[in-house]
């Protein structure tokens, strides 16, 4: 699926999303059953942008919300990011407690454990967006482009990282641009069609048309969030 910002913000104007999901209303947030793959990504994309500007509402905001959501979670967005600790999801898209559901690894690839957690939080939050987030400069992609070029074998459990992210990283070297930036979009999108493949609930998911899966990449200067 491929969602131009703007295409996804225009939801707002349309009012596909509840204003508690965005507006930073005191209260519980909306149920994931109240939201639509649309709804669910315009959300997301208009936190970024109340971040982007310093405007966030919500991000540093989580006392009450603790007893709100302390005998259950509904969160309306599963994402998949980097363990980078300049790209904490619940920051950048200013969300409140309980609203993301989040699977962090360096690289944001998507291995066993990962996959399962996301199942998890499809099977019983029913969340109706998945974004796999990528970011500018990642280390892990950064560590596997200079592996591949020193025609090196990284050992231990980073050589795993390195193995997951190495197609992106070599079809990349053959394009134009910097190859830095390129294998870190590549990785994102061989990530959301490995999650659509490797996992039946993920597939099934989807083709219900129940979530979307959708690749972005963080811009650590400006806050912005790409979808790719």
């Amino acid at each position: 699926m491929r969602v131009s910002r703007a295409a996804a913000l225009k939801g707002l104007s349309a009012g596909l999303v509840a204003p508690a999901a965005f507006a930073g209303a005191a209260g519980a947030a909306a149920p994931p059953s109240s939201y639509t793959p649309t709804s669910a990504l315009a959300a997301l994309l208009a936190g970024n942008e109340r971040y982007r500007k310093d405007t966030g509402v919500n991000c540093n905001n989580h006392y009450d919300r603790r007893q709100q959501i302390s005998a259950a979670q509904t969160p309306f967005a599963i994402v998949l990011g980097c363990a980078d600790s300049r790209v904490p999801p619940e920051v950048i898209f200013d969300a409140r407690l309980g609203e993301l559901f989040v699977v962090r690894v360096a690289g944001n690839i998507a291995g066993d454990f990962g996959i399962g957690s996301i199942e998890y939080a499809i099977e019983h939050f029913h969340s109706p967006i998945l974004m796999v987030l990528g970011h500018e400069k990642c280390g892990a992609v950064a560590a596997t482009l200079d592996a591949v070029k020193a025609g090196q074998t990284v050992p231990g459990y980073i050589g795993t990282l390195v193995t997951a992210i190495e197609p992106a990283v070599k079809r990349s070297l053959h394009e134009n641009g910097d190859v830095l930036h390129d294998a870190v979009l590549a990785n994102v999108s061989d990530v959301v069609k490995r999650l659509g493949t490797a996992s039946k609930v993920v597939a099934d998911a989807t083709a219900s048309g129940k979530m979307h899966v959708v690749g972005a990449s963080y811009d650590l200067s400006t806050g912005a969030v790409t979808l790719v």
